[in-house]
């Protein structure tokens, strides 16, 4: 029988209220061990569809006869949703109770996964795509919430760890899966995978989730705060996707971010004078939440923007297949693997501070390393780079989630788990649009240099902006018929080019990853984290 104590000490110690669902026989429901593997199956799910879909994207414009444009919000589409909604999706959670949202999410994400693989139309399944990051956000921050209502202090760190193993090996293999199901099966198969996945997370879910709420959870809704938070959301991610396309300097990327600080001014007003605000900025006073959101940032601003890049590297430079591409990076996914539980029982007996710093020393370093990979290096340097970065990024994503959920009341256990994953959600589309900047802005430096010095014929301006559009992603740009004697030569050209580039980047993000080791001093050990659930048979 599940024995379940309630910290009791008074309504104004965030304690959190008697669950809802009695606890049946067998102490299935509200353990923490299975609330755990329940929460991971469906958070395995989420960031797993962040980079499998990837790889079905050629599919995907092939058989539907899709634009590049068109297939770009396949993606696009996803992520906007899922970054706009992920505070609005915790508050409801904190609302309604993290069960309940979490299985909506779990059965809303499935379905949508398997109508986009019934779809015959591009429109169609960027319609589900959407749906998809709206079902996701509300399934994110729940996972959280639940963790930190069932796990008490001295094992939250721990389950926080196997959560974050959980995503980083999901992103990670999600390209290894996708390859082998695209090659093998078909492009519907990555997304009605889903399905099953769902099914078990449901019945799970049902089973053993129990629906923890605390005594001053939030009674109402700020409808207009969630208007003003949505619309200054939009207009940054808007703007992060599409500055790559329009420029830095463009009036479009200046008016979407304008628009996006005046709202997100707007939004800190209107949050002082209502009276159930989405975000009371009082959290903010807590001087280690914020820099746990801040150090989200800066990590996957380093980590996705810098990751972005070895992908073509990988493949355009080496000439991987996608299969071949994810199975080297497994050294980065081995690591997280391992490393997030580790990083877990360190955190809990030496506080997040120290792990936090190392992590992104760590992270630095390997950055760096990333930066002297050339056309030649071999797998062994690549394995080497990439595990000490999978090492470096373990405590981050483990340290991190528990200083911003552990700092927050337990009633705001939602609002603080989507403010982590909407930090990771902006720094991965910020680290992707300024480090892409910075290789753009390298490559049309060097391109026509590199291209004159190796005696290749002259371009015109026209071709010479196509020809560094593919030298961005790694593409030699060879018109068919050239001879082969000057396809070397252009390969060469344009290969080299591309790794000065991504030298480039991967120093800047190595530079970020040195700035966070300075904000990572900044944090300690969740102050509330004591206000979770003390419950038995741990």
């Amino acid at each position: 029988m599940t024995s379940q104590t309630i910290d009791s000490t008074g309504p104004g110690d965030n304690a959190p209220a008697a669950p809802s669902d009695p606890s049946p026989a067998g102490g299935l429901r509200g353990h923490p061990w299975f609330t755990l593997i329940t929460v991971a199956v469906g958070v395995m799910m989420v960031a797993l569809d962040g980079t499998i879909v990837a790889i079905a994207n050629p599919a995907i414009q092939k058989d539907l006869g899709a634009t590049f444009a068109q297939v770009q919000w396949i993606t696009n589409g996803y992520f906007l949703a899922l970054a706009v909604s992920l505070i609005t999706a915790g508050k409801l959670g904190d609302r309604f109770g993290h069960r309940q949202t979490f299985l909506v999410g779990v059965v809303g994400f499935a379905a949508a996964s398997g109508a986009i693989g019934l779809s015959g139309s591009i429109a169609a399944v960027v319609t589900f795509r959407v749906f998809q990051g709206l079902f996701g956000a509300l399934l994110m921050p729940a996972a959280l919430g639940l963790l930190r209502a069932t796990f008490p202090a001295d094992k939250l760190n721990m389950a926080i760890g196997i959560w974050g193993m959980v995503i980083g090996a999901s992103t990670a293999g999600g390209p290894i899966l996708g390859g082998v199901l695209v090659e093998h099966v078909n492009w519907q198969s990555v997304f009605f995978i889903n399905v099953p996945v769902g099914l078990i997370a449901l019945t799970l879910g049902l089973l053993i989730l129990l629906d923890h709420r605390a005594e001053n959870a939030p009674r109402s809704f700020d409808v207009f705060g969630i208007a003003l938070l949505s619309g200054a959301m939009f207009c940054l991610v808007w703007a992060l996707i599409k500055a790559p396309a329009w420029g830095w300097g463009d009036g479009r990327t200046g008016a979407f971010i304008a628009g996006s600080v005046l709202l997100f001014a707007v939004f800190s007003f209107w949050e002082t004078k209502v009276r159930e605000p989405l975000i009371p900025l009082g959290l903010f006073r807590s001087v280690p939440l914020s820099a746990g959101v801040v150090l989200m940032v800066l990590m996957a601003i380093a980590f996705m923007g810098g990751l972005f890049f070895v992908t073509f590297y990988l493949q355009n430079v080496h000439g991987m297949s996608p299969i071949d591409a994810g199975l080297h990076l497994l050294p980065l996914t081995g690591m997280m693997i391992v490393g997030s539980p580790l990083a877990g029982a360190m955190i809990t007996k030496l506080g997040p501070r120290v792990p936090l710093a190392g992590g992104m020393v760590a992270t630095a370093i390997a950055m760096y390393g990333m930066s002297t990979l050339r056309t030649d290096t071999g797998s062994a340097v690549m394995s080497l780079w990439f595990a000490l970065l999978g090492l470096g990024l373990a405590p981050v994503m483990v340290g991190a989630t528990e200083v911003i959920v552990g700092n927050a009341p337990m009633e705001l256990s939602g609002v603080a788990g989507g403010l982590q994953q909407a930090a990771m959600q902006i720094g991965g589309s910020l680290g992707t649009a300024v480090l892409g900047a910075v290789m753009a802005s390298k490559v049309d430096s060097d391109l026509p240099g590199n291209w004159t010095g190796a005696g290749l014929p002259r371009l015109t301006p026209a071709q010479l902006d196509q020809a560094s559009e593919a030298v961005q992603v790694g593409v030699a740009p060879v018109a068919e018929g050239t001879p082969q004697p000057l396809v070397e030569k252009i390969t060469a050209v344009a290969h080299d080019t591309f790794i000065s580039g991504m030298s480039l980047a991967s120093l800047v993000a190595a530079g970020v990853a040195a700035a966070a080791v300075l904000v990572a001093l900044l944090t300690k050990r969740g102050t509330n984290a004591e206000a979770g659930a003390g419950v038995g048979h741990i």
